[in-house]
């Protein structure tokens, strides 16, 4: 079988007035200490029809309302990531590299911790996270980990405050998706360039983890969704492309960048598209998607 391919348009795209082409800590430790003036991740919707996004190497959280106008709703001193809407929609949590798990209150633009520390450690770098119905939130912490230090993380937070160590040999664990009944949870594993599989058992744990997708590249999957119609859909952060997995992990179809080929990120909408990160370029990108309801 072929794959479809789906061509993109921009939808959105970062003013040149809020970019900041500036050295810091994070473009030294990714970007090879060259400026980066943003990086945009975390696509995340609220119900007001607003659309949310990161700027990771500057710390900022952005609002882009239904008519494209950007506005700052968050700066501080952290690394802002992935972000997933409260089941109750009035605040986001995001996982941030620097400062744990944290909670934005949509109307203020406060942001407070959630969960910074675990038995008094510090996290090695959470990277994205997704709420299930119940308000139990699952995420990754993928820290410097890959092929050579399969050290990453994926954690269950419980709405009672229990935190569950569910893997804890992930190389790069990253974007996460859960399946449509709650009892799988997909992890990109960015330097494995690969999608894991995990089953979440009744009594909490986890078993018979495997690897349901395999890619290549120099970079590998990261942000990803469920569609209604049961397709996982993977951005991969060098090949310029979401691809869309069947329910076997076929590759029904690829959505391509009209941008840069560093496609992190993306939010299936129920409005029959797809928006998508594309990170160096500091656009949001959008695409026909039949089968996008988010159920």
């Amino acid at each position: 079988m072929i794959p479809a391919e789906i061509a993109t348009q921009v939808l959105t795209e970062m003013p040149a007035a809020l970019r900041r082409p500036v050295v810091t800590d994070w473009s030294r430790a990714n970007k090879r200490g060259l400026p980066v003036d943003c990086f945009l991740e975390g696509p995340c919707p609220d119900h007001a029809g607003n659309l949310y996004v990161t700027d990771i190497p500057h710390g900022r959280i952005f609002r882009i309302s239904p008519g494209g106008d950007w506005t700052l709703l968050a700066e501080y001193d952290g690394e802002p990531n992935g972000l997933a809407l409260h089941p109750d929609g009035d605040r986001l949590a995001i996982a941030d590299y620097k400062q744990g798990i944290l909670s934005l209150d949509l109307a203020t633009g406060a942001v407070s911790p959630l969960l910074t520390r675990r038995n008094s450690e510090r996290f090695k770098g959470p990277n994205d996270l997704v709420f299930a119905r119940d308000g139990t939130l699952y995420f990754t912490d993928q820290g410097q980990s890959g092929l050579h230090d399969p050290t990453g993380r994926v954690y269950r937070l419980r709405p009672d405050g229990r935190l569950d160590l569910l893997l804890s040999n992930g190389p790069s664990p990253n974007g996460l998706a859960l399946s449509a009944d709650e009892e799988v949870l997909f992890v990109a594993m960015t330097r494995d360039n690969a999608v894991w599989r995990l089953p979440l058992l009744p009594d909490g744990s986890t078993s018979k983890v495997g690897r349901f997708a395999a890619f290549h590249g120099t970079s590998g999957p990261d942000g990803m969704a469920m569609d209604g119609k049961g397709h996982l859909l993977v951005a991969h952060a060098s090949l310029a492309c979401v691809f869309v997995l069947s329910e076997q992990g076929e590759v029904l179809a690829r959505i391509r960048s009209c941008r840069g080929r560093t496609v992190t990120n993306l939010l299936v909408t129920g409005d029959g598209r797809v928006l998508i990160t594309e990170s160096e370029s500091g656009s949001v990108l959008w695409a026909a998607w039949p089968a996008s309801d988010a159920g």
